[in-house]
């Protein structure tokens, strides 16, 4: 993530407070799900965008925003990757973004744990992201101030209206419900 200061004044305190957007060329937003009961499949997604508003003084009155340009999904196979902009899974045609904004950030065990809406295919969901402390900010060699963070988080994509599916010959169903998501920023 890259920096960009700012100090805010409330009554006679004044709190520290930084902004911090998602450097998408050293991130990754992932994914897996199960398929076909025996593998898992992993994707990404090629575009997106965040934003950090980090109260330094206090962790748990920050917020996090990102958005997700679903089209640009990529399990490195093209028909995959086509049905899942597809009405069966994503829609990007009808719903091009899906959205992450916190409501909530708690300290739990040395953890941050990041409570907010998740909105795909328009339906809206409360989600936890399980995130790494951000280690003290560094600058990179071209001066730039970096901090990063891992977070993961599981959902069901029937929650989100995402229930395409198909039945196998040998029992059970093509792809599981269950998604692992894996946040680098």
């Amino acid at each position: 993530m890259t920096m960009q200061p700012a100090t805010e004044t409330t009554g006679a305190q004044a709190t520290t407070r930084s902004t911090w957007d998602v450097d998408t060329t050293h991130a990754e937003l992932g994914f897996r799900v199960r398929h076909l009961m025996v593998s898992w499949t992993r994707g990404k997604f090629d575009r997106f965008q965040g934003t950090l508003e980090l109260d330094e003084q206090d962790v748990t009155r920050s917020s996090v925003l990102v958005s997700v340009d679903v089209a640009s999904v990529n399990t490195s196979a093209k028909d995959r990757d086509d049905h899942l902009r597809s009405a069966d899974f994503f829609d990007a045609a009808n719903h091009p973004v899906m959205t992450f904004r916190s409501t909530g950030v708690a300290l739990r065990g040395g953890r941050l744990l990041l409570t907010g809406d998740l909105t795909i295919r328009g339906v809206t969901r409360q989600v936890t992201l399980d995130a790494d402390p951000l280690p003290p900010p560094v600058k990179d060699p071209w001066g730039n101030v970096k901090t990063g963070t891992r977070a993961t988080a599981v959902l069901q994509r029937k929650d989100f209206g995402i229930v395409w599916n198909a039945a196998l010959d040998a029992g059970g169903l093509a792809v599981g419900n269950e998604v692992e998501l894996t946040l680098e920023v």
